[in-house]
């Protein structure tokens, strides 16, 4: 008997999203680890504007950020499982409710810079500051991109694009915005806990 002829044909395993999703997670994620190498020096540097930093910053603000981010990345998780099931309406819903955590995060954010400048935390003078103004306000952008490319997602669910057998650009949605989360995750104890 011929095992090889007998043999189950075995699918290779997939990876999520497409090539050029992950490119854009690799440059994002490169970008920020810049970004923390630079704040990592900067505090090095400048010792007392880092350990007096936290204490400027609006931390409900932060923690309200950090839940609102975390919520949002369970809610896409949730999209990419009903698609996977074939339920295009509830990936659809799922993806309107992780867009609106994103911008419940903008929102938040908004209130938050408000709050810095009736507070005197303005980015001049300080490198705690400054590095503050300069995570955030890249990480706001990607949040951008996140959303614009979840509303793209939502359309295209809403007109039946996606199937359980191909919603690569669902996945890819959702993996850019997992991206997102994660930069936050870092950034939050970063700016508002480490002193």
């Amino acid at each position: 008997m011929d095992l090889a002829a007998s043999a189950v044909p075995v699918e290779a395993p997939t990876v999520p999203g497409n090539r050029g999703i992950w490119v854009g997670i690799l440059c994002e994620l490169s970008e920020f680890a810049l970004m923390f190498l630079a704040w990592a020096w900067f505090r090095h540097v400048h010792p007392d504007d880092f350990h007096a930093g936290p204490a400027m910053l609006n931390a409900g603000a932060g923690i309200a950020n950090t839940v609102v981010m975390l919520t949002s990345g369970y809610l896409a998780v949730r999209a990419v499982l009903a698609i996977r099931r074939g339920d295009g309406i509830a990936a659809r819903n799922w993806l309107i409710a992780t867009l609106c955590g994103g911008l419940a995060f903008l929102l938040i954010k908004a209130f938050e810079f408000r709050w810095n400048i009736e507070h005197g935390v303005v980015g001049t003078g300080n490198s705690f500051v400054a590095m503050y103004y300069y995570l955030t306000f890249n990480h706001l952008v990607h949040v951008v991109w996140g959303c614009l490319g979840l509303i793209w997602a939502i359309l295209r669910a809403q007109f039946g694009a996606y199937s359980a057998a191909d919603h690569e650009g669902l996945e890819a949605a959702v993996l850019y915005w997992h991206a997102t989360d994660l930069a936050w995750i870092v950034i939050f104890p970063l700016l508002y806990v480490l002193h």
